[in-house]
């Protein structure tokens, strides 16, 4: 009996610790037609880690997706350390082929992956990746663009995430990794990366430059966004 109590506080607890935040595509921009503007609908938890936030990063990216949209329409998408996934529901909001991945020992992100896209009446595969493992899945996998929002986050990861940003960009000729990233160690992070990894950035831009005033006024730090190919294609 004191068990069930306490799963039901702890339900509870959890419930009031939800929040929903709305994020706006369009709607202020001039020549937008209302058919074109649409939000999207997040699910935060401020109890949680970093995989139930949406951080500044991930603004940035989304922004750009939508900016983007007629490059992204229509293309098979895969978002990489999704987490509250808004880069990957705005590019499935403007008809790309979008999986949403997030790191496959976390249960409770990849649930509320799901209910975000219920939320938002988006139709999204949801798969757990975790960086640097084989899982059969990933084999399987041939995205044309590849989005992470702020992976670039801790360098322990670095070479996990690269092993597999590099294995998809080799399985699908073409293809291209966009992140965003919080520009804490100077350029030469990325600089490195390629080399090491025999990638090349074809793109690079100060969120700032593209963010409208409405959006940009809220974030804070250096923001990069950054458009990777493999070397050479």
């Amino acid at each position: 009996m004191n068990e069930d109590n306490d799963e039901k506080r702890s339900a509870t607890s959890q419930k009031q610790m939800t929040t929903i935040s709305q994020h706006s595509f369009g709607f202020s921009e001039p020549g937008q037609t209302n058919e074109e503007a649409f939000s999207i609908s997040i699910l935060e938890n401020i109890e949680e880690e970093y995989g139930m936030f949406v951080w500044p990063c991930s603004i940035v990216l989304a922004e750009y997706i939508w900016q983007q949209r007629s490059f992204v329409t229509g293309k098979s998408v895969l978002e990489l350390g999704a987490g509250t996934s808004l880069p990957g529901l705005v590019a499935a909001n403007v008809g790309s082929d979008v999986t949403l991945t997030d790191d496959s020992t976390r249960p409770e992100v990849l649930g509320n992956m799901r209910r975000v896209c219920h939320l938002n009446k988006l139709n999204c595969k949801i798969m757990g990746i975790t960086w640097g493992e084989w899982d059969l899945p990933i084999f399987n996998l041939q995205p044309s663009i590849i989005l992470g929002a702020d992976v670039l986050y801790d360098s322990k990861d670095f070479d996990n995430l690269f092993t597999t940003v590099t294995f998809l960009l080799q399985n699908t000729p073409g293809s291209v990794f966009i992140t965003s990233y919080h520009n804490r160690s100077g350029h030469h992070l990325i600089e490195y990366l390629m080399v090491k990894w025999s990638l090349k950035c074809t793109k690079l831009l100060d969120a700032f430059s593209f963010m409208p005033s409405c959006k940009s006024s809220s974030l804070t730090g250096n923001i990069l966004l950054v458009e990777i190919t493999l070397d050479g294609q």
